[in-house]
């Protein structure tokens, strides 16, 4: 049976575009459109000129309307086959004329968040737009415009009725990014299961580290673990923690090529094992633990023989901490393949930022740390 074949969506970029296209023809031609063709970046190129974008998409307009001095588009948030905490919120653009001048004036309104912290690509003070999507919502302006001979300005406001509410399921906050959602898209549309979003997150929360004077940074593989790290770190800013999930290699690079002095990576047994191995990215359907491996790895710090077969009989990290729980060498296990993954941390790190590794048990109580 042929793979099916993964659809991809649209940003919130892409979606405030396509919007704001069809708020303005409804205002400028009394034209009711049910889709709209949008063009997609990138529009910024590294000098900051205009860049000329070479591909387009068609986008369903969910409903346009008339307001008082102006009209609003409205397009339903689609992340295809690979959804986030954005899908299917109403993303809108409230836009009024400007006759008496020739500038479009792009401003964040209900739902979309405000920048309060520096190290993100929009300044704080402005709404969570970032650049490429402010230059996307431009250019569909600037077409509907063209498109009617109207050469006057255009006032943009993008609302999101839910956004506040929905930001409490993105990392947003940690960002200091507050009163809702982020309207993003360096490429105007989503690609199904792509990590690029989640390592422009990790990067982000890193340059906000650095920008608050942070020299030392806290990876953990989730929630519970970053709970579990700021509780053993209480001096450590809360913008010094930032979730890097399954991406041990990327984040560790990074923090060495953004400059942190030293680096605290927390997890769980089945993480640190993975570590341990060297899996660049540690999520279980690529990076399988290696049970003899580990079995190997017991044995050199002292756990008895007796126990072996059934480590590497084991079908779960879980399982194997279960099995030598009651070694009087389990501490020293413990920290012998703690070590084992801070080495592989520092290898990741080109040896220029200083590794901690916090292994903590399923309960929550710190094991060891190395």
């Amino acid at each position: 049976m042929a793979e099916k074949r993964l659809r991809e969506g649209y940003t919130t970029g892409s979606s405030a575009s396509a919007a704001a296209g069809a708020a303005l023809r409804l205002l400028l031609t009394q034209e009711i459109v049910t889709t709209l063709e949008i063009a997609l970046p990138p529009f910024l190129q590294e000098n900051g000129a205009t860049g000329t974008p070479n591909e387009r998409l068609e986008i369903p307009v969910h409903s346009v309307r008339l307001e008082k001095n102006g009209a609003v588009g409205s397009v339903i948030k689609d992340g295809g086959d690979d959804p986030d905490a954005t899908n299917g919120l109403h993303i809108e653009a409230h836009v009024s004329l400007l006759p008496d001048s020739t500038s479009i004036i792009l401003e964040g309104g209900k739902g979309v968040g405000q920048v309060t912290l520096p190290g993100l690509p929009v300044p704080a003070g402005n709404p969570a737009i970032n650049p490429e999507p402010q230059e996307q919502i431009k250019a569909a302006v600037q077409e509907a415009c063209a498109e009617a001979g109207y050469t006057g300005g255009v006032y943009v406001r993008i609302e999101v009725p839910q956004g506040e509410e929905r930001a409490k399921n993105t990392m947003n906050a940690r960002l200091g990014i507050l009163g809702g959602i982020s309207i993003l898209g360096t490429r105007g549309t989503v690609k199904p299961y792509s990590h690029s979003s989640w390592k422009a997150t990790i990067l982000q929360g890193m340059d906000v580290s650095l920008a608050a004077g942070v020299e030392c940074i806290g990876f953990s593989t989730g929630r519970r673990s970053e709970r579990l790290l700021m509780e053993a770190l209480p001096d450590w800013k809360e913008l010094a923690f930032v979730q890097a999930a399954d991406f041990v290699q990327f984040s560790l690079e990074s923090a060495a090529d953004k400059g942190f002095k030293c680096a605290a990576w927390s997890c769980f047994f089945g993480k640190l094992v993975k570590l341990a191995q060297g899996h660049a990215y540690t999520h279980a359907k690529t990076s399988p633990i290696d049970f003899v491996l580990l079995a190997q790895w017991c044995r050199e710090a002292g756990i008895a023989e007796t126990l072996l077969p059934e480590i590497e009989g084991a079908n779960t990290a879980r399982q194997v901490l279960d099995i030598i729980n009651g070694d009087p060498n389990r501490d020293v296990a413990l920290r012998y393949i703690a070590t084992i993954a801070r080495d592989s941390a520092r290898a990741w790190a080109k040896e220029r930022v200083e590794i901690s590794v916090y292994l903590f048990d399923f309960d929550g109580t710190l094991l060891t740390v190395v």
